[in-house]
């Protein structure tokens, strides 16, 4: 018999509007595969609570039939129930504190966890993720910040139009926009004050190809890395284009050692042995973006040291705004020291205080660092989302969770994403158990 599948109502904050499974997913679920599926009541939710009932959904509060319970972000401590399987975003593997007490009620309950962003390929590619709807919203978003930005230094510019993602009806919308603004850089240029006009964009992965896509819809030319500093020295900039830079991981560090040589597999394996080096690009930038997987035991690519210095120098530096999509706090951008949502989105880093400063004025960058970006294009990003999670589903709902993790047979990505397994960490995530002591 399988698994009941539960689908819980999202209640971090009023902005998340999104759901694993749309509702024509669950159709073919319980028309096709006979899994029953129960989904909680949201007054929210990107798609109506009758649109999933017509689907042959379950449309009520309690989730106790279900054994499977399927969910976006964060779970409340106080939702587990003993033995049952949780897949969600638990943003618990670099041990983050404010989410360790959830880890431990599951624990506690004895509970399966299966993280979405575990669930990889075997090249360790991700599989089921709202990456590119991240990196668009983020790089609109980025936009609309520097938009206001400018606005309020009294720069007459394009992109005083674009708004926030949320106040868009759809990505589509947005874009026709964005596009439009383009069209108008091509006609009539940019004001010399944003000449040259370049953002750098860290990282080449499915974040950054979102925030690059809606960049893409404005007159772009882009530069190599290797070549920036020899185009910079020849200043052949129009004002009819704005340009961008991608940078990758060799492009980002250098080994420390004068005599090694960049080894992206060594770098993986040892970043101690490599140092930053996008610094030396910074001063030229007007927007910089962020899309790449930071971790500890990385370096900061952006470092609250260097901002002091640009920022403490007579002239005011070109940088205006830091679009932090990957929103590691202190992480790969130092000076994302905290983490903001929809309702105030930004705020400045001012590197001599070390702190942030509320709006879009004051002598350091403007930090837009949403941390649930997916969120402002809900429609989308459920729709992308499901599509990557369906193949996995029926899996999931034939599973048996009763006896030993070697023994439960889970399609081999998934069972790459079981942090726990009836309370226990799996082999993968044992280290994970530390954080809880």
């Amino acid at each position: 018999m399988p698994n009941i599948i539960g689908i819980r109502r999202e209640d971090r904050n009023p902005w998340e509007r999104r759901v694993p499974l749309i509702p024509s997913h669950i159709r073919e679920l319980i028309k096709t595969r006979g899994v029953k599926v129960l989904i909680q009541p949201s007054s929210i939710r990107v798609f109506a609570d009758e649109d999933f009932h017509l689907e042959g959904a379950d449309v009520q509060d309690s989730l106790a039939p279900a054994s499977v319970i399927l969910g976006i972000k964060e779970i409340p401590s106080g939702f587990f129930e003993e033995g049952k399987t949780y897949l969600f975003f638990s943003h618990t593997i670099k041990g983050q504190p404010g989410n360790m007490p959830m880890l431990k009620s599951l624990v506690e309950h004895q509970a399966t966890l299966i993280d979405y962003e575990r669930i990889v390929d075997e090249k360790g590619r991700r599989l089921v993720f709202f990456g590119r709807q991240a990196g668009a919203a983020g790089l609109i978003d980025s936009l609309w910040t520097l938009g206001r930005r400018l606005k309020a230094e009294e720069i007459d510019n394009p992109f005083a139009a674009v708004k926030q993602t949320i106040y868009y009806q759809s990505l589509v919308e947005a874009k026709e926009e964005i596009a439009e603004i383009g069209m108008g850089i091509r006609r009539t240029g940019l004001p010399p004050s944003l000449v040259p006009f370049i953002t750098g964009f860290l990282g080449y992965g499915h974040v950054s190809q979102g925030a690059q896509e809606i960049y893409d819809l404005l007159p772009y030319e882009e530069i190599d890395p290797l070549e920036y500093e020899e185009i910079l020295r020849r200043g052949d900039f129009s004002p009819h284009r704005v340009y961008k830079v991608v940078f990758r991981e060799e492009h980002l560090v250098r080994p420390r050692a004068a005599s090694a040589v960049f080894d992206l597999q060594d770098y993986y394996d040892h970043p101690e042995s490599y140092e930053p080096v996008l610094e030396r690009y910074l001063p030229h930038m007007i927007m910089l973006i962020n899309g790449v997987y930071w971790a500890p035991r990385y370096p900061h690519f952006v470092t609250k040291r260097y901002l002091r210095t640009l920022f403490g120098a007579p002239q005011p530096p070109r940088l205006k705004v830091i679009g932090d999509i990957s929103c590691d706090v202190n992480g790969a951008i130092e000076c994302t020291i905290k983490d903001t949502d929809p309702r105030d989105p930004v705020y400045v880093y001012d590197p001599a205080a070390d702190a942030a400063i509320p709006g879009v004025l004051g002598n350091g960058p403007v930090v837009m660092a949403v941390y649930n970006l997916p969120a402002e294009i809900p429609l989308e990003s459920s729709v992308f989302f499901s599509q990557s999670l369906m193949p996995f589903v029926p899996a999931l709902a034939a599973a048996d969770f009763r006896g030993t993790f070697e023994d439960c047979e889970l399609p081999p990505p998934v069972k790459k994403a079981v942090i726990l397994f009836r309370g226990k960490f799996t082999p993968a995530y044992r280290y994970m158990a530390d954080f809880l002591k």
